[in-house]
């Protein structure tokens, strides 16, 4: 049997991660035909199916399962090796992949990696914003960006932003058709736009009663899976949003929004965290990246 090729098994991989072969290639750099044919030289190689495809998704067999179980660690370690040799440069080079929480990139994120980019020419840096919790090893990310609430125990985690305040707000308009609520009470008769994570659960609305942080049971007619849709949906008068402060500045700066239940919000949230797996050795391209989004952060 003629061994199989790294650039092979990294196809194989790559499709199965990317779950579509159109994906796999724009990963990989190459044309989707030559990750099909990667695959099937692979396959025969190994003289077993591992990938069934179907007009719309593929899927690992029993056989492809197996493999690629045993796989993602070899190919982790490769190219944790080749990223010693960073060590040796004047400067860190390569490209580092985020997965990150839609307000993170929409608040400050993206300034501060274009000074990055600037003072690390030879770095390039992926961002990949989702609301989902990715899972960043199978993702093959290096790392992720999401508020502290949301932070799995085994990663290393490095606060990458102050703490957040809430606020909920409303157009003006909505104001006037249905009145400012005085009492978390009051929200059960008004439209609450809703946003719902990747995962397909509700983002929760939370406040303070006596004391204590609750979750406030809403409803609401208008119910999105992006913070931007969301955005545009309060500024029209669609219903009550609850979103972080930073994100409606503006907004409420130019009244086009204004807050209420200010009595009532609950404090501010822990703060953005930049999290990598503790398992993994923190490659240098992404180590001065953490330094730099740290240094940002002291100086704002």
């Amino acid at each position: 049997m003629i061994e199989p090729s790294l650039a092979e098994t990294s196809a194989f991989v790559a499709v199965l991660e990317q779950k579509s072969f159109s994906k796999a290639a724009k990963y990989l750099n190459l044309s989707p035909p030559r990750v099909s044919e990667m695959l099937r030289q692979l396959e025969e190689r190994l003289g077993v199916r591992l990938v069934e495809r179907t007009t719309r998704s593929v899927a690992p067999t029993v056989a492809g399962e197996r493999l690629l179980a045993r796989l993602r660690p070899v190919l982790d370690d490769y190219r944790a090796a080749l990223d010693l040799m960073d060590d040796f440069r004047d400067k860190p080079a390569g490209v580092v992949r985020l997965t990150v929480a839609p307000p993170v990139a929409y608040l400050g994120l993206v300034a501060n990696i274009s000074r990055f980019l600037v003072a690390y020419p030879q770095i390039s840096v992926e961002i990949s914003a989702d609301s989902s919790l990715t899972d960043i090893v199978a993702g093959r990310f290096d790392a992720g960006i999401r508020h502290a609430e949301r932070l799995e125990r085994d990663m290393i985690a490095v606060r990458v932003s102050d703490e957040v305040p809430v606020v909920t707000v409303a157009a003006p308009s909505y104001i006037a058709r249905h009145g400012r609520p005085q009492t978390p009470h009051e929200l059960a008769r008004h439209d609450c736009i809703r946003i719902r994570f990747g995962s397909g659960a509700l983002i929760s609305w939370r406040l303070r009663l006596n004391r204590r942080v609750v979750d406030v049971p809403v409803e609401g007619r208008f119910i999105v899976n992006d913070d931007r849709m969301a955005m545009q949906a309060v500024l029209e008068g669609a219903g009550l949003l609850q979103m972080l402060r930073s994100s409606v500045e503006t907004e409420l700066a130019a009244k086009r929004l204004v807050t209420v239940l200010d009595d009532f919000q609950q404090p501010p949230l822990a703060g953005f965290f930049l999290y990598y797996p503790s398992r993994r050795q923190i490659r240098p391209a992404l180590k001065v990246l953490v330094d730099f989004l740290r240094k940002r952060d002291k100086r704002s």
